[in-house]
């Protein structure tokens, strides 16, 4: 049975960062849409354990990674930060921390 990124060490962390990499690298070369997308998310879950969940500030706006969409950030519960979009004001969203940068 597989861990939980909650339960991996940082090492193990990076190893599996890699390895989603690579799969992540061979579905895009391959033209695998579905997969990409998926084993990109995968990669950001894991990177967020990598993260120290007190740089995000709450009552924040930050840009969401790889868009122009910025997402303001009410509070924080683990490593995902909950609040909404800011062109969806009126629906709440969760992200992990990891795909949150500062705006440019």
């Amino acid at each position: 049975m597989e861990k939980r990124y909650s339960e991996m060490t940082e090492y193990e962390l990076k190893q599996e960062i890699a390895a989603l990499s690579e799969k992540a690298r061979k579905a895009e070369q391959l033209g695998i849409v579905n997969e990409y997308a998926v084993l990109e998310r995968k990669i950001d879950m894991a990177k967020a354990y990598l993260l120290d969940p007190a740089l995000i500030q709450t009552k924040t706006t930050y840009q969401i990674k790889d868009t122009e969409e910025e997402f303001y950030v009410e509070y924080l519960n683990g490593v995902f930060a909950w609040g909404y979009r800011v062109s969806a004001p009126n629906k709440e969203d969760a992200l992990p921390i990891s795909m949150l940068t500062q705006k440019d």
